[in-house]
């Protein structure tokens, strides 16, 4: 039948209407996305108006004063002025602001005023400059202050060479800013350059270009060319000596231990090739490890081209080498693509951990991948257990909190384990095809929960809405708790060393019949976490003089010995436990410890006597954490 002319021509008028109203909505509805998705990365923990003018590069002229444990010179900030009616806002902390000034071409200068905000003690003070009309750089002369807490001065004692003075930098999460005014939030990306002043006889190395090949000239200079965020700036000085370990691979430590610990991590290049492989190409150019003091607080930290590692990680069998995998990993998450927020810190050490997994199975094999992937879901689980709700989620809400409070096991294990979920329901093949494209199309930028699962939903979740159905994807990143239909993980391993500490503790095995020399540390490590809360005397003296666990020189195999020996009163145990706490400041390892002396008012005394003497050997991060179990 042929359409009536009149209908025709109402039918197009109202067709024509409905487009006209969709258009008329659309910038409405793309303003309130657009609104929502800047509220999103708006930075909680920094002052920096970065929509106004932004920070893109960086130069640094430094002074190392030992003497009086300060950095003093100058910053230089290059500048993107979005609005040329704003002045420009960075982040300090403690920091002795001398004098500012700004320049159009970079090699003029003149004076200008600048205000510092009321001191915050977690967010320090804003830094608000006076620009020009034509200002494209901002020079900042400046020192540290006493409590800088990036910054650790160490005193020759306090060295493996116990010969010469030692500077570390720690700068994550919010720390950048007491050593440097920046614009320190993970959301804004910097390339920089640095000179640095030293005395003569020590080196500086910076998460830069470094010259492996460099004299003591006590002048040192630096260039970093990829955009990495703030946290990442890094420095280290001290009696360092390098060793290449691979093409582009390296350990820098200090004389008496660097050639223990090229051994040690010599399979670093196997593990880059093992990525690589996997997610596609290092864009570093170069991977080099640092060896720290023992008072560096953490396993490791991920500065780009120049991973900073505790010596705890050298135990002569490769047993802790994870810490390298992980470390590595953030090269391609966290480093190439980046949390936007802390509260986004999930971004950075989920995927982190998942890769790790994942390298050490190309280079170690499943089973020892298996392993190491139990014994996290089992620390996720014990430290959720004691946990408050909102803790428990992964886009966790920082809001009047101090990000560090971020820093727990949930951001690591947990959001591993829903990329290991992705991965078991989309098939391994699938996932890696889109992880990769992941890191192809966020690097050198920072990114949203929001923005991943965006990206998550139309790169892997709309390719098979069946398969999609089994992911709660919500409940993943917005809700407490790891949801049931989370992946099993189990090692047969592992289950055989329950089995045979269950044997044990019923007295059905004696000490010197169980399989521990024949274990790898892992085993060792999980036989001691699987053991009854409660353990006699007489069996603690059988294990440990059959297997000499108090003079142990693995440093994960120590902390859980002595949190048995604490909890179980075990007395010779504890001149070995102060040796253990005045000389390892690794964060992860001495919490615990003193958690379990703080169970009991006896051994809380005893830890105030122990932190008496630690305390002063301890990072600031760590000192923190100390003092509020302590407190």
């Amino acid at each position: 039948m042929r359409p009536n002319l009149i209908t025709i021509f109402f039918t197009l008028l109202c067709l024509f209407s409905l487009a006209c109203n969709s258009d008329t909505q659309k910038p409405d509805e793309k303003r309130a996305e657009t609104s929502n998705k800047e509220e999103e990365k708006k930075d909680i923990h920094s002052y920096a108006t970065p929509q106004s003018v932004r920070v893109k590069h960086m130069e640094f002229d430094w002074d190392v004063l030992f003497e009086q444990k300060a950095i003093k010179g100058s910053a230089i900030l290059h500048i993107e002025r979005i609005d040329k009616t704003k002045p420009l806002v960075v982040d300090t902390r403690g920091l002795k602001i001398e004098k500012v000034e700004v320049s159009s071409d970079g090699s003029s200068f003149t004076e200008t005023k600048f205000e510092l905000g009321k001191e915050d003690p977690v967010l320090g003070a804003s830094l608000t400059i006076t620009l020009k009309d034509d200002t494209q750089q901002a020079k900042v002369y400046y020192s540290t202050g006493e409590n800088a807490t990036a910054l650790q001065w160490l005193d020759p004692p306090q060295t493996a060479g116990k010969k010469y003075p030692f500077l570390f930098t720690q700068s994550q999460s919010i720390h950048a800013r007491s050593w440097i005014p920046i614009q320190d939030s993970p959301g804004i990306r910097i390339t920089y350059k640095a000179t640095v002043r030293t005395p003569k006889d020590l080196l500086a190395i910076m998460s830069a270009k470094n010259d492996h090949k460099a004299e003591r000239t006590g002048t040192y200079t630096f260039e970093m060319n990829q955009p990495i965020a703030p946290y990442l700036v890094a420095l280290a000085v001290g009696d360092l000596v390098y060793r290449p370990i691979g093409e582009r691979s390296g350990v820098y430590a200090e004389p008496v231990i660097v050639e223990k610990a090229a051994k040690e991590f010599e399979d670093t290049e196997k593990m880059i090739a093992a990525a690589e492989k996997l997610y596609g190409k290092y864009r570093w150019e170069q991977y080099d490890v640092l060896i720290l003091p023992p008072s560096f607080p953490y396993g490791g930290m991920e500065n780009p081209r120049l991973t900073f590692v505790s010596p705890a990680l050298v135990a002569g069998d490769k047993s802790l080498v994870s810490v390298i995998a992980h470390e590595l990993a953030h090269s391609w998450s966290g480093n190439l693509v980046t949390n936007a927020t802390w509260r986004d810190f999930w971004l950075n050490e989920g995927f982190t951990s998942y890769v790790e997994n994942r390298i050490q199975e190309e280079v170690y094999g499943k089973q020892r991948a298996d392993m190491e992937a139990l014994e996290g879901r089992k620390r996720l689980d014990d430290e959720m257990a004691k946990m408050e709700d909102r803790d428990e989620i992964l886009h966790i809400d920082l809001n009047g909190r101090d990000p560090e409070e971020g820093s727990t096991g949930v951001p690591y294990e947990k959001g591993s384990l829903f990329l290991r979920h992705l991965e078991t329901t989309f098939g391994r093949e699938s996932f890696d095809k889109f992880l990769k494209g992941y890191f192809d199309h966020y690097s050198f930028k920072s990114l949203t929960t929001g923005e991943f699962e965006e990206y998550l939903t139309k790169n892997l979740l709309d390719t098979d809405k069946a398969k999609a159905s089994q992911v709660p994807v919500k409940e993943w990143l917005y809700k407490p708790g790891v949801p049931v239909s989370a992946p099993k993980v189990e090692s047969d391993v592992m289950k055989k060393a329950e089995e045979v500490a269950t044997k044990w503790a019923k007295s059905d095995i004696a000490a010197k019949d169980l399989p521990f020399d024949n274990w790898s540390n892992a085993e060792r490590v999980h036989f001691l976490r699987s053991l009854p809360k409660q353990i006699e005397r007489q069996k603690l003296e059988e294990l440990d003089k059959t297997y000499k666990l108090t003079q142990s020189e693995n440093a994960v195999l120590t902390s859980d010995w002595l949190i048995i020996a604490v909890r179980n009163n075990y007395e010779p145990a504890y001149p070995r436990l102060e040796q253990y706490l005045t000389s390892m400041g690794r964060r992860l390892l001495i919490r615990p410890i003193y958690e379990e002396l703080a169970k009991t008012p006896e051994g809380k005394e005893r830890a105030k006597a122990i932190y008496v003497k630690a305390r002063p050997t301890y990072h600031p991060i760590a000192v923190a954490t100390i003092d509020g179990i302590l407190k």
